[in-house]
């Protein structure tokens, strides 16, 4: 599987490393060039600096032939536009968008975006915890 993945902060640097050792091919975006120093010493993607909104961008880290983007920066506005743009102009067969904000998770859950609100998890889990 070809996966882009938007975001070199702690969760996309671990998903670009799992998803590497088991031998998918990765490439990842972010506008921080040390933000890769979290990439794990052997990991054998490519990597991308550059704004996961340009599309200019997305072409460089192979996205016209990626299976899957997962938006993952630290910006809910971000990601949401970085992943408008790969489902119209690039026509994605999956997206995976992070929102923190649960009241925007469900409405770009609501217009078919494939989401993940860290925040909702976060209290699920929390709430089994202490058993309610």
């Amino acid at each position: 599987m070809r996966v882009v993945i938007l975001g070199c902060g702690r969760v996309g640097a671990r998903l670009a490393g799992l998803l590497d050792a088991a031998g998918h091919h990765v490439s990842i975006i972010d506008r921080n060039m040390e933000a890769f120093e979290r990439l794990p010493a052997k990991f054998g993607g490519s990597v991308v600096l550059g704004n996961g909104i340009d599309v200019d961008v997305l072409v460089q880290a192979g996205i016209d032939r990626a299976d899957a983007l997962c938006a993952l920066s630290n910006s809910d506005n971000t990601n949401i536009m970085a992943s408008q743009v790969a489902r119209e102009v690039f026509h994605m067969p999956r997206v995976i968008t992070r929102i923190y904000d649960p009241a925007r998770q469900d409405t770009f859950r609501s217009v078919g975006l494939e989401t993940v609100c860290p925040t909702r998890v976060g209290v699920t889990q929390i709430e089994a915890l202490i058993g309610l």
